[in-house]
């Protein structure tokens, strides 16, 4: 942690050192940590790679690549600028650039408490699974026994690892209207990973910067590993080449677009306030643009590598299925030719097992319908099967757990894969969580003297209101809040916070306050793609994904223990009504604070004179200040008090009036200093020089 500077709180008496406004990250290395461990989290490994194979493999990776640095980077410095300048959590930014901005703030919270109830849920299905790697077998490797020389027929009829997902786990209900009650193992794991949050989150950034170098680092090491194994396994070459082999074609389409844009927004964590939160404890005089860049091409470099992963464990999947499907084919004909019901005509040219894919989906094709049903043989083709099981969190717990029993020392590749998401899972939930305590902290300066007590208590909160997503029903819950409650509210977050910059406060007088502050001039290019690029598709992204989602009606995907197998069922009417409820919720801090600050009563902009006495109040007021208690920190100014504007209005409260003081408890004794050469020595201590003001750093005390 960074040393408080010394103050003075006058000529005379003892010193006391003031504790900053808030703490800082140890190292410059944690804090890239901190942003990049949020940014990446478990879309990473199972939304991007499904996204990149649906949409022209290649091709989506130089469209992703496109719209990252069109889109992604500008409004990631915007967020890295605006929380390190002014030094506050999502809430004290926007009101700091204007009052009525303040919604901005709360709706992130919101969304962010939103995601947080239903996040810690994967979590919780993670540690479920680790839990069960520590046994030889392990226990999804093989179908459990239904009596004497029987086993579960849903086991038979889908896979082991099917099985052990959709019953022994989450013991799953065949709708979303059938509750089914608490799931009491489900339960537990939320309790376990509530409990790792709040034991990282107990003392602040000090301790969970230290948990992110495990939960950031670790992972990589894993998926090294698992890339260097995967790729020895048999097929994994075929999943790479159907990876990178470009189809243009996907360009042409809209879907592709709006789904690589929606990727890079959350895949970078825009518009929840946690990217904010993180930077408002870094260095003042930070390259925040610098930081940007690297923490998007890292993120980029990751679902690179994780999609790597995922093809090779793909491949080698898809090609020992195809050739499953291949031999009970052989079998099916050969039985057919014994008994004659195979005609002379439709006879394969040559086994079936050494044919060529082109040419055996050429023999199948040319057989008639009725005889292709009657015989019962399919299409055994590799990219079908790379098609099966790739979305959402079946390729964790179905797919690559699968492919985890095939290797030796199974346990042990399982432990550390789990290991891995539990991992990606508390980094992203750290700075969830965090983005929710910022604001608090920032609002209430006395909680700062309970933060432990306030950690638990919003854990605790969050583990109650998280129940529900541990029914046995649970599921089908989290996949409604991930794919529109948590989506869409976000959108409407990142669009007004680039109105905010780029219209209300200015896009260049933004930027100059930023090199003003932080000593380093960012690229002129952001100015434009503030003001018009960013909202632009923004709102064509809003726009299409409420098209979308008026045009086809939203379905979920339910399991039939019959069949044993996964359908799309549309949502019930209450599950619209509270999905659609969520999100209005989501967004309505916006428009109320903005209509009550603009129908409130008017403020008028303070005259010459009215500055004078304002001036006055302000020293009157600091010299009779307790001498302990340390200044308030100035909040950005409303855009009308910056030079070329008439009139300055305060940010809330009454002309002339400061913030409330510090917490006796934020503050402590310290020997006298003075100083000599720029540092202390002991004596008298000139006060410190303040920032003019109408720059981002007028809230930040000089020395800082």
């Amino acid at each position: 942690m960074q040393k408080a500077q010394p103050v003075l709180g006058g000529d005379a008496g003892p010193l006391r050192e003031e504790v900053p406004p808030r703490p800082a990250w140890t190292s410059k290395a944690q804090y890239i940590l901190a942003q990049l461990g949020f940014s990446v989290g478990l879309g990473n490994v199972w939304r991007f790679p499904y996204l990149c194979h649906q949409n022209g493999g290649g091709a989506f990776l130089l469209l992703y690549l496109l719209l990252l640095f069109l889109l992604g980077i500008p409004l990631l410095f915007l967020e890295l600028a605006a929380g390190q300048c002014l030094r506050q959590g999502s809430v004290g930014v926007w009101r700091s650039i204007s009052p009525r901005l303040a919604g901005i703030g709360l709706a992130s919270c919101l969304v962010c408490m939103f995601v947080a109830l239903y996040y810690n849920v994967i979590i919780a299905w993670s540690l479920l699974y680790l839990a069960r790697s520590f046994q030889h077998p392990l226990p999804w490797q093989s179908c459990p026994s239904a009596g004497p020389n029987r086993t579960e027929p849903e086991c038979t009829l889908s896979s082991p690892t099917t099985y052990f997902w959709y019953r022994q786990t989450l013991d799953i209900t065949p709708e979303m209207g059938v509750g089914g009650g608490l799931q009491p193992a489900l339960v537990g794991g939320l309790l376990g990973a509530w409990a790792l949050v709040g034991a990282s989150l107990l003392k602040g950034i000090k301790s969970s910067g230290k948990v992110l170098y495990v939960s950031t680092l670790f992972p990589y090491l894993v998926l090294f590993c698992l890339l260097v194994r995967g790729l020895l396994l048999e097929g994994a070459p075929e999943g790479i080449r159907i990876m990178f082999t470009p189809k243009v074609s996907a360009w042409a389409t809209g879907q592709a677009w709006r789904q690589a844009a929606t990727q890079v927004f959350f895949a970078l964590g825009l518009g929840f306030g946690s990217i904010i939160a993180y930077a408002s404890y870094s260095a003042r005089r930070s390259n925040c643009h610098r930081d940007a860049v690297l923490v998007a091409s890292l993120n980029a470099l990751t679902s690179l590598l994780a999609t790597l992963v995922v093809f090779a464990v793909l491949g080698a999947r898809a090609t020992r299925r195809t050739k499953h499907c291949l031999h009970r084919n052989v079998e099916l004909v050969s039985r057919a030719l014994a008994v004659g019901e195979l005609p002379e005509t439709a006879r394969p040219p040559g086994n079936l097992t050494a044919l060529p894919a082109p040419q055996y989906s050429a023999w199948l094709q040319g057989l008639p319908p009725a005889l292709r049903d009657a015989l019962g043989v399919t299409d055994c083709r590799l990219e079908e099967e790379m098609n099966k099981g790739v979305e959402g969190p079946g390729l964790a717990f179905i797919v690559f757990t699968e492919t985890l029993t095939l290797l030796p020392a199974a346990p042990l590749w399982s432990t550390l894969f789990f290991l891995t998401l539990v991992g990606l899972g508390l980094s992203t939930m750290l700075g969830t969580a965090q983005a929710v305590l910022t604001p608090l902290l920032d609002a209430f300066p006395v909680l700062r003297c309970r933060r432990a007590l306030l950690t638990v208590l919003c854990c605790a909160g969050g583990f109650v209101l998280g129940l529900p997503f541990a029914q046995r029903s649970g599921s089908y819950l989290v996949a409604a809040f991930d794919d529109y409650v948590a989506t869409l509210p976000l959108l409407a977050v990142a669009t007004c916070e680039a109105v905010a910059v780029a219209w209300v406060y200015g896009a260049e007088r933004f930027l100059a306050a930023v090199w003003e502050v932080t000593g380093h001039r960012p690229w002129q290019l952001y100015g434009p793609l503030w003001r018009f690029g960013s909202p632009g598709a923004m709102v064509a992204l809003l726009g299409a994904s409420l098209g979308q989602l008026a045009l086809h009606p939203p379905t979920y995907q339910a399991w039939d223990r019959a069949t044993a197998t996964s359908w799309r069922r549309p949502y019930p009417p209450w599950a619209l009504a509270l999905t659609l409820g969520l999100m209005v919720v989501a967004v309505l801090p916006i428009p109320l604070v903005a209509l009550r600050r603009m129908l409130g009563p008017p403020r008028d902009p303070p005259g010459p004179r009215d500055q004078g006495e304002e001036r006055g109040e302000e020293e009157e007021g600091e010299s009779m200040a307790d001498p302990a208690a340390p200044a308030a920190p100035r909040a950005l100014p409303d855009p009308a008090s910056l030079p070329g504007r008439a009139g300055r209005r305060p940010i809330g409260g009454r002309r002339g009036a400061l913030l409330p003081d510090w917490p006796r408890c934020l503050r402590r004794e310290r020997r006298p200093l003075a100083v000599r050469g720029g540092r202390s020595r002991g004596g008298a201590l000139p006060a410190p020089p303040r920032v003019a003001m109408g720059t981002l750093g007028d809230h930040v005390e000089a020395g800082q």
